[in-house]
């Protein structure tokens, strides 16, 4: 049987969770709600499914598995924090969109009533929920990588000055850390992904000319250098449409090891692997051809409806609460280390160690037997 799911928040986001939702098996798609009469009233049309502009009434009058929230707000998530937290606390199961929150102790807030109430966050870390990701980790499952060493990891809008127009959205405008706030959350999500948690980061945070001079306080240029758990290092560079990126296109992840390397293009584009020495072979002695998969898929819209189906799988399956993929924790990791960026920025690029997350209670039923 579907789950029957709830969207809060009806403009572009969240019309595309909509489409996606009204195409899932999974899913059945009863409400929609949004402060906005016309969004919810033109979604209601649309996609087959009741009217809602006050989501205590949608809760109220819904019998809901799940609730979608799609809004956006102040660095693309203040608004996130009390419809996640209403729909908690009624018992349903919630997908936020990223970042989780734009503030940090909201987000704790969030996991924490989350956990305690037993229910599903999920967040819209939809990056690697992708053929090239999954090829990615099978890689790293085989042992072809061996002990990671290194993740290179360049995502951001190309662009200059020649097609710079300064944002005047109340949301955006003003706001020095909104790029860092409302970005780095899928560059964290795969970092970690990959290569585990994160430790220690230093950060150096900047913006071009062309933003100075038209008045832009937005540090659009993102430098970050991380140290993982395991002992592997990792860079990330990101940047809002400051400069055209070269070999990769807009977004390329490499992670090298001691047995091998790999490196996905555009996110769902294109990956490449590259198999190190075998036994007996001089290093460096043979020219490394790789073994290519070229998805064919050219659309990174269709990460959206991947990822939703995932929730919706984790959810029907009765995982675990901690085993829910991209789960609220996840999300959190991600924003507890953007915290750590804007820490270090702010003292000249001083090593700073992320706040640690919530502890892994573990399900009980995997030990038994």
């Amino acid at each position: 049987m579907a789950l029957k799911v709830g969207i809060v928040g009806l403009n572009s986001i969240g019309n595309k969770h909509a489409e996606c939702h009204t195409q899932d098996e999974l899913s059945e798609l009863v409400a929609v709600c949004d402060v906005v009469r016309k969004r919810a009233d033109d979604a209601a049309e649309k996609y087959g499914a009741k009217a809602y502009y006050d989501l205590k009434e949608m809760l109220k009058n819904e019998e809901l598995d799940i609730v979608d929230v799609c809004t956006g707000g102040l660095e693309n998530g203040s608004w996130h924090f009390e419809p996640v937290m209403s729909a908690i606390d009624m018992g349903k199961h919630v997908l936020v969109e990223k970042p989780i929150s734009n503030d940090i102790n909201e987000a704790r807030q969030m996991v924490d009533a989350a956990s305690k109430k037993g229910v599903y966050l999920g967040c819209n870390l939809n990056h690697y929920f992708t053929p090239t990701a999954d090829r990615a980790m099978e890689y790293m499952k085989n042992g072809r990588i061996g002990e990671t060493v290194y993740c290179l990891h360049k995502m951001g809008f190309n662009g200059g000055e020649f097609g710079y127009n300064r944002s005047r959205s109340g949301k955006v405008d003003g706001f020095p850390y909104f790029h860092i706030k409302a970005f780095l959350a899928h560059p964290f999500s795969l970092m970690r992904y990959f290569c585990g948690d994160i430790t220690h980061v230093q950060a150096f945070a900047s913006q071009p000319g062309f933003r100075k001079s038209a008045g832009d306080v937005m540090l659009s240029i993102n430098s970050i250098h991380v140290r993982f758990q395991s002992g592997a290092v990792g860079y990330l560079l990101s940047q809002r449409g400051d400069a055209q990126f070269g070999l990769g296109g807009w977004w390329s992840f490499e992670t090298g090891g001691t047995k091998g390397a790999f490196c996905i293009e555009n996110c769902i584009e294109k990956l490449y692997f590259w198999a190190g020495d075998r036994p007996g072979e001089t290093m460096g002695q043979k020219e490394r051809i790789p073994e290519v998969l070229d998805t064919g898929i050219k659309d990174f819209g269709e990460t959206f409806p991947r990822r939703i189906h995932a929730f919706l799988e984790d959810v029907d399956n009765k995982v675990y609460t901690e085993d829910v993929r991209a789960s609220g924790r996840d999300a959190l990791a991600t924003l507890e280390y953007t915290w750590a960026v804007m820490e270090s920025c702010e003292n000249a690029g001083a090593i700073v160690r992320p706040a640690k997350l919530p502890p892994l209670k573990g399900d009980p039923n995997a030990f038994v037997g």
